[in-house]
């Protein structure tokens, strides 16, 4: 049998490895240094990857996170998804090429943005899921969203009297939205008076809030309250129950942010209570666990649950707000 010397064999081994690193997709890099599942590493590039700054929750993260970042000495890369699955995988992928240690996600689909979240652990990044969960994430920093859905929910039974008819204004497929519509539904099992009569699926903002209410207030005359999974589309229903010129419509949100505040201070308003979250603590907590994570700190549980703050129109003076 010939004997194939080693230098030439190292020399064909190189040449094989810079061929298949010249033919890559994307889906292949070299790991950084500690790798996901962490031990050792150090934290100096940081990616914040956002469902959509316009929406005042997320702009308040992305705030919260660069002060963060100009106090703890790292460089932060924050990008918008803009309610967009595609959009945040190609945005995995540049995290990859440029090298982060830790990605923050703030994902549009929970479950769809796996196989992406599965390309950057291959190259050594932490993922840690933030505000929604995420398949495959390294660990997840999240409200309490079935608390959050309950407070809402039992301020509105209460405020409705224990019976009444209601709308739901559910949200985009990820586990924030669906965790609170499951809170919300268990406080209506509860309460049998209570019927939830229709039901639609936003997408997390104003202009939908205010699109689907209109619709089903159109369809549904007999309606004594409103829950949406947020602050924004509870917002917009209440825009519509105003412009439809309906009275005795009670709405509740979830987020507790400035422009909800606004609403429960205005007298006129429909908007009657949200629970609050803490959007800027929950990224710099997301932060804090990823980089233990990094270092080969892992927490003793894979989700931190943060729990929300009940605001109604009866306490608003009380509550500071973000």
């Amino acid at each position: 049998m010939k004997i194939i010397p080693k230098k030439l064999l190292a020399g064909v081994f190189a040449a094989v490895v810079l061929t298949t690193a010249a033919c890559t997709n994307g889906d292949e890099t070299k790991p950084n240094a500690g790798g996901s599942g962490g031990g050792g590493g150090k934290v100096t590039k940081v990616g914040l990857m956002l469902q959509d700054i316009s929406n005042p929750f997320f702009a308040a993260m992305q705030t919260g996170m660069q002060e963060e970042a100009k106090a703890q000495g790292f460089e932060v890369n924050v990008q918008d998804g803009r309610q967009d699955l595609g959009t945040q995988n190609d945005q995995i992928d540049a995290f990859i090429s440029q090298g982060v240690q830790l990605i923050l996600l703030n994902a549009v689909d929970s479950e769809g943005i796996g196989s992406a979240v599965a390309r950057a652990q291959a190259a050594g990044i932490v993922v840690v899921a933030v505000d929604v969960d995420a398949t495959g994430a390294d660990a997840a920093v999240t409200t309490d969203n079935v608390l959050a859905g309950k407070q809402a929910c039992e301020a509105l039974v209460a405020k409705i009297g224990g019976k009444g008819n209601i709308l739901f204004i559910e949200g985009t497929p990820t586990t924030a939205p669906q965790d609170r519509v499951k809170g919300c539904e268990e406080v209506i099992t509860a309460n049998p008076d209570v019927k939830i009569v229709a039901r639609q699926a936003g997408k997390n903002d104003r202009a939908s809030g205010l699109a689907l209410a209109t619709d089903m207030l159109t369809a549904n005359k007999d309606v004594q309250g409103i829950f949406a999974i947020n602050d924004p589309e509870g917002l917009g229903a209440d825009l519509a129950i105003q412009q439809a010129s309906r009275t005795g419509i009670t709405v509740v949100g979830v987020d507790g942010s400035p422009e909800a505040v606004k609403a429960l201070e205005d007298p006129k308003s429909n908007f009657w209570a949200t629970p609050a979250q803490d959007p800027a603590g929950m990224a710099k907590k997301a932060y804090e666990v990823g980089k233990g994570i990094v270092e080969g700190n892992k927490p003793a549980e894979r989700i931190t649950l943060l729990e929300p703050t009940l605001v109604t129109r009866d306490d608003v003076k009380d509550y500071k707000g973000w």
